[in-house]
């Protein structure tokens, strides 16, 4: 083993849409301003589900993906600021819904970049030998803690999940390298209220934040793999609002053609975002084997990451 990649890749997001034209009817916007401003034209909405449902179901998709049994599974990681409660964990939940044989499992809360800090945490535990196959979700409900009379917020969230099995491949494959930040010190700008438990958020500051650490942490994450901008094949940037998204793909010098984007469909779903679009352009045929991809994310915290991988797990070499 030289590296550790992705094995196999699953999502799921509830059936809910909630549009732009819904929020006409309850605040003071329209959609054309909504699309404007972050690009967000609907989100989907569990209804009747909590963090842990979509979790799992995410999860069951990737280990079927993986080509796995479900007993290979060494360790399970859930990225989320949205658990069911504080525990039992979502993790905890997944291991006993699939019946992973009382293995290993933690969540990890670093917000919208949880998990970029959750595939570097399974990756190093594989690296060191310590496991050979961790599963890593990102799962958020981020509507339970919306506020939706705030117009500056509501409109930005949405719910879903997302996972990826990690595991050992060849030296051409996997994860090349990655970066992790944070500072504490943005924690005031993007908040959970201690009172209403509602997110609370300085836009413009955030907003600033977020274009300058985005574009930066993917050119650094980049340049420490080895590779420039033209060797990018795909670049997924967390999907919060696509001004700081295109912002993020001109300082890295990437074409519009190479930026996943689904802030369109799902809005912001935090931990679940980067691997929702991963899962979207692989389900899409738009990632091939071989192909260098760039993921980057921010969030409350204030937390940043980005990891820099090559497509591929010799399941196509071998078939």
């Amino acid at each position: 083993m030289s590296n550790v990649g992705i094995l196999g890749i699953g999502s799921y997001v509830p059936n809910k849409v909630f549009t732009n034209e819904d929020f006409e009817k309850i605040l003071d916007t329209s959609d054309e301003w909504i699309t404007e401003m972050t690009g967000i034209k609907e989100r989907r909405y569990a209804e009747d589900m909590d963090t842990s449902d979509m979790a799992i179901k995410a999860a069951e998709a990737a280990i079927k993906d993986s080509g796995l049994d479900k007993s290979e599974i060494d360790m399970v990681i859930v990225a989320t600021t949205t658990a069911d409660r504080h525990f039992p964990t979502v993790s905890n939940m997944v291991q006993h819904a699939l019946g992973l044989n009382h293995v290993a499992s933690m969540d990890q809360a670093a917000a919208c970049t949880g998990f970029i800090y959750s595939m570097v945490t399974g990756m190093q535990f594989i690296k060191a030998g310590t496991y050979k196959h961790v599963l890593v979700i990102g799962a958020d409900k981020l509507t339970k803690i919306t506020d939706f009379e705030d117009r500056s917020t509501a409109i930005l969230f949405g719910d879903g999940a997302a996972a990826v099995v990690l595991g050992p491949v060849s030296e051409e494959y996997g994860i090349k390298s990655f970066e992790l930040g944070s500072n504490g010190e943005g924690g005031k700008w993007l908040y959970e209220e201690e009172d209403t438990k509602y997110i609370k958020m300085n836009g413009r500051e955030v907003f600033k934040f977020a274009v300058r650490i985005m574009g930066q942490s993917s050119v650094n994450v980049t340049e420490k793999a080895g590779l420039s901008s033209h060797d990018i094949d795909m670049f997924i940037p967390h999907q919060a609002n696509i001004r700081i998204m295109e912002s993020a793909r001109k300082r890295m010098g990437i074409s519009v053609e190479k930026m996943s984007k689904t802030v369109d469909i799902y809005g912001n779903t935090s931990a679940a975002s980067i691997p929702l679009s991963m899962a979207y352009e692989y389900d899409n045929n738009k990632i091939k084997n071989g192909d260098n991809i760039v993921l980057v994310g921010f969030g409350g915290g204030l937390t940043w990451g980005s990891i820099c991988l090559t497509w591929g797990n010799n399941k196509e070499d071998t078939n």
